[in-house]
Parts: C-alpha cells; structure tokens; sequence
C-alpha cells in the first residue's frame, strides 16, 4: 500500500488507461472534473504526426524548487527518455506576469502538446489554446472545457488526510500546525484535509494555521524566511510537527523545524530526498507526495498514442495520484493506521473535505 513510489508501474498503467478515456473524449464539454473512476469516452485511432516536441512553463519558482515544479518536470524527463520526446521547458518572471508570453513562444516554436504547470496558467491556457486550436495543452491543477486542454487535477485533500493521520499520531501533545503559502482554493484543500486527519485521530487537538499571502498574492511560494518566520513561532507555541503546502517556502519551516529539534511535513515531492541540506532532511517525517510527475508523463504518453483534449482527469489515492513518503522509516511503525485510512478513504466510507 504505502511504499517509496507508489508501485510506480502500477500507478502508470492505470493512471495511463484513465488517461486515455477521459482525455480523448471531447464530449465532456462541461469544466466538472472527470473522476478516476469514471472515465468517458474514446481514444483517437490517428496519432499526433511528425517528432514528439512537449513544451512545459513552469510556475513560479521554477526548476529546482524541490517540489511541484520539480515533480512536474520528472515528468518531463521520463517523456523524453522512455517515449523519445524532444522537450523545453520554460519558467515565468518571478510574478508570473508573462505565462502568455510562454504558452505562446513554444507554440511558436512548434511544440506540442504544451503543458502548463499549475491552476495560474488556467486563463492563459484558455486563451492559448483558442489561439492555436491545432495544439494540445494541459494545465495542472485547473479544470478545462476547451477542446484541445485536458486538465490534470489531483485529491490533495485526501493525501493531506493521510499526513494529518500522521502528524496527530506522533505529536503525542496533540498540537500540530499547518503553514499555506497562498490563501487560496488550492491550498486550502491540503488545510481542509489536514485538518481532518488530524481530527479523526484527536478530536480536540490543536492545529496552528498560517498562511504566507492572500489570493492572488503568488509571493508566498517563494518566500522561505516567511516560512521560517510563521513555523518558528507555531514551534515557539508548542506544535510538534508542522505540514506545509508552500512551495520554495517550505525550505524554512524545515529549518524552523531543525532549530526547534521538532519535526515536519514536505510536500508535493518526497522532500526527504529532494532537499539537499543534509541537516534538514532528518526533520522531514515524511512528504505528502503529489504525483505531478505521473500526471505529465501519462499525459504526454496518451497524446502520443493520439488522446485529446476536453476532459479533466483526476489522481487521487485510488491511483495512488496522492499519498505519502515512507524515506526514512519514521512513519512505518504507524503503517496499519495509515493503511486502514486509506483504504477508508477509497472505499467510500470517509470523505474527506476540500474546504476548511
């Protein structure tokens, strides 16, 4: 059930089948996501022509954030080595100002299908996508019903459920916190399923919640002293372990956690592994991985066998799309618990909510 990667074959054939149905079907006009377990439609017979070119912008922060961007362009990667594609990828200005101007310079340049990574790009791909109706796009984390866009969305509130599980299990004072790095819909999602987890182990615990920026505001994923600020003082108060949806900023709540002699939750990636710091890689618990790198991989392995666009497709812990890091054995004496929610969670019997 829970292990390092997922049962990674696994994961890609299924996530890959489900990818195909509901990406390729263009009745699904509507911006409701298309759930995992109900995917719709047929894939195309008649492959994309010509080489393989995926073009990828990435959201702020770029490449080497250790995280979502990061995950996004493992994806990449494994496109290029098992699937022979010619890949680019591009990163915004540090306010994200020209993602346009991104979408429109690898379409220019003949790449496609172009992925955009993360729910900012969603205008910007609609109107991209308008533009060049001959090319496919994909945007992580933002629902599409345009014709050539698949939207590649994923139940981090179910994966933050587990580590909310997690997090309550061990802090035997029961007080935990949560540091969000833009107050949006979003990341309000991994809050309202961290929070849940927490509960249905102790219902009167106490969890510290602070986020990094307002809506709109995207500085809060790129802002580790604010991140180490914020968790400092949830430490300060007395929390134990600290979960963090915040991008870059993560990297000072696991310093905040390494001062404290305390531990924390990565995100997105197994942050375990990814963070270089070798002080600060004993504080990560574990990570809430978000398999972003799954998304794009299947994605661009479906367009390759001639899938299209006008569906949204969702990974969530039936797929293992979400789910957590075991790197380090903290969290294996703990398996059963971990195990017995997920399968909950799976079958129906907890549903975990997406909003605080």
């Amino acid at each position: 059930m829970l292990s390092k990667r997922f049962g990674r074959m696994a994961v890609g054939a299924m996530a890959g089948t489900m990818l195909m149905a509901a990406a390729a079907c263009g009745g699904n006009t509507g911006a409701e996501p298309t759930t995992s377990a109900q995917p719709s439609g047929d894939a195309s017979s008649e492959a994309p022509k010509g080489a393989l070119k995926v073009g990828l912008a990435f959201d702020i922060g770029g490449r080497g954030d250790k995280s979502f961007n990061d995950s996004a362009y493992a994806g990449l990667e494994k496109a290029k080595t098992e699937l022979g594609a010619e890949i680019k990828e591009l990163s915004p200005a540090s306010d994200g100002s020209n993602r346009g101007e991104l979408l429109r310079q690898l379409a220019d340049a003949g790449y496609n299908p172009i992925i955009g990574v993360g729910f900012a790009y969603g205008d910007d791909i609609k109107k991209t996508a308008e533009e060049y109706p001959e090319i496919q796009f994909a945007v992580v984390d933002s629902a599409s019903n345009a014709a050539n866009v698949t939207g590649l969305l994923f139940a981090e509130e179910q994966g933050s459920y587990l580590a909310g599980v997690a997090a309550a299990t061990k802090a035997e004072s029961g007080h935990v916190g949560f540091v969000g790095g833009v107050e949006n819909d979003l990341i309000k999602k991994f809050e309202a399923g961290f929070v849940a987890g927490v509960k249905s182990v102790k219902s009167d615990a106490k969890i510290d919640v602070k986020y990094l920026s307002p809506d709109g505001d995207f500085t809060g994923f790129k802002a580790p002293d604010k991140g180490k600020v914020v968790a400092e003082k949830m430490y300060q108060d007395g929390a134990e372990v600290v979960y963090h949806a915040s991008g870059d900023s993560g990297l000072g709540v696991f310093q905040a956690a390494a001062a404290a002699k305390k531990k924390a939750i990565g995100v997105d990636s197994d942050q375990r592994q990814t963070i270089k710091e070798t002080d600060l890689q004993s504080v990560i618990m574990t990570s809430m991985l978000k398999r972003v790198d799954v998304g794009v991989f299947e994605y661009v392995k479906a367009f390759q066998g001639g899938a299209k666009g006008g569906s949204n497709v969702i990974y969530d812990l039936k797929v293992d799309g979400v789910g957590l890091a075991t790197t380090g054995g903290e969290i294996d004496d703990i398996k059963d618990k971990l195990d017995a929610a997920k399968k909950d969670i799976v079958d129906g019997k907890i549903t975990v909510p997406a909003k605080p």
